[in-house]
């Protein structure tokens, strides 16, 4: 038995399960497996999820209803009406407000006799220690790698499993990492992408039903180590393709040279990296191209000043809105596609909101397109300022 079974039954010893405990998880106890024992377990686990989107609404949703006693839960975010998609925690009536409150009130309503602790804050070096230190499991639910790099250093330093999970447009993943008992996440990705090289969450789209998918396997891992039971994902990457409905499955081994989990670590306290999801240009990389305001690019458009709108963004974000009078080359498409491109006027490149486009006009530059520049918080600060009738997402 892992030590972190070992402990969560150790603390079961003093837990007895209510007549209400009986009925209410009764098809659990018929199980083997789980029987009251089992069950005792889970009302003595305590279990952080951190992050209530996609992957973290259904995991609260499922533990909750499995009868496990204390949840953590951490999140600073508002619901926003592109997060019903897919965030089944919440409704219409939530959107604009807190995500941890949202879900405080459907988990009570679901598993009243629950403990929930509410974290409303970010994950950050400053808190990660004091926020996981009281918990056996940690969920990972969050959409960043900044945060995934985050827990997982913070899970090493105070023994703690890491339930992983991550999703992208119609594929997943999830593993569990527990250091020295298997891997952890820097075995696997010892350091972080360059932003520039991975869409943003906003930007690359998910499948709706995806975070469920993987989700549901990170709930799944989470009560077989409170359990004590089952196979759990140590040392195992366990990779879904949506769209061939097919699982693979990759062994991950330690890694001697980890500097969090390896012979010799270099990873002593906790840091918080640079990495961002947020669509936003990072400082000091894309935010030192040349900008333009909308409302510059408004008084351009109404004098008539010669220039070229180029939309990087892809064909169906272009689908769903659009500046009049955009060329359209996806920046995916751009380096192929400077012949399309004059040389003496203007190029005022724009995308959703600014990352992309800054990206793009960095690399026009570089081919002597002097005279671009990225229109400063993209078509949505166009459509505030300008087009209030053109559609969000």
């Amino acid at each position: 038995m892992l030590p972190v079974s070992a402990t969560v039954a150790a603390r079961a010893r003093d837990v007895s399960l209510t007549p209400d405990d009986i009925r209410r998880f009764s098809r659990h106890l018929l199980l083997p497996q789980v029987g009251v024992q089992g069950q005792q377990r889970l009302k003595a686990a305590r279990i952080l999820i951190v992050g209530l989107g996609g992957l973290g609404a259904p995991v609260s949703l499922y533990l909750a209803a499995a009868g496990v006693g204390t949840l953590g839960l951490v999140d600073a975010d508002t619901v926003d009406v592109s997060n019903l998609q897919r965030q089944i925690l919440y409704a219409d009536q939530d959107v604009g407000g807190s995500k941890l409150a949202a879900t405080a009130r459907r988990l009570g309503e679901l598993a009243p006799a629950a403990r929930l602790v509410l974290h409303e804050e970010r994950l950050e070096a400053a808190n990660a220690e004091r926020i996981l230190a009281d918990y056996d499991i940690v969920v990972d639910g969050t959409d960043n790698f900044g945060t995934r790099y985050l827990i997982n250093d913070a899970c090493v330093l105070l023994g703690k499993p890491n339930v992983h999970g991550s999703i992208f447009r119609f594929d997943g993943q999830a593993s569990v990492f527990y250091a020295p008992h298997g891997p952890c996440y820097r075995c696997l990705f010892p350091e972080p992408p360059s932003p520039e090289l991975v869409p943003s969450c906003a930007e690359g789209g998910v499948l709706g039903v995806l975070p469920g998918q993987i989700g549901l396997v990170q709930a799944t891992e989470a009560l077989k180590l409170a359990i004590g039971e089952g196979e759990p994902l140590l040392g195992r990457l366990l990779v879904y393709d949506a769209m061939a409905m097919r699982f693979a499955e990759y062994r991950v081994g330690r890694d001697a040279a980890c500097p969090a989990c390896g012979t010799s670590p270099t990873i002593r306290t906790l840091s918080d990296l640079t990495w961002s999801c947020r669509t936003a240009p990072v400082a000091g990389s894309e935010s030192s191209v040349p900008e333009l305001d909308v409302s510059e690019l408004r008084q351009w458009r109404t004098q008539g000043r010669p220039h070229v709108l180029v939309d990087v963004r892809s064909a169906e974000e272009v689908a769903i809105c659009c500046i009049s009078g955009s060329l359209l080359v996806p920046l995916g498409e751009l380096a192929a596609r400077l012949g399309e491109l004059p040389r003496d006027r203007p190029l005022v490149v724009h995308c959703k909101s600014g990352a992309r486009s800054a990206r793009a006009v960095r690399l026009l530059q570089e081919q002597g397109f002097m005279q671009a520049v990225s229109l400063r918080g993209g078509i949505l600060a166009w459509a505030d300022a300008c087009e209030p009738d053109l559609p969000r997402y």
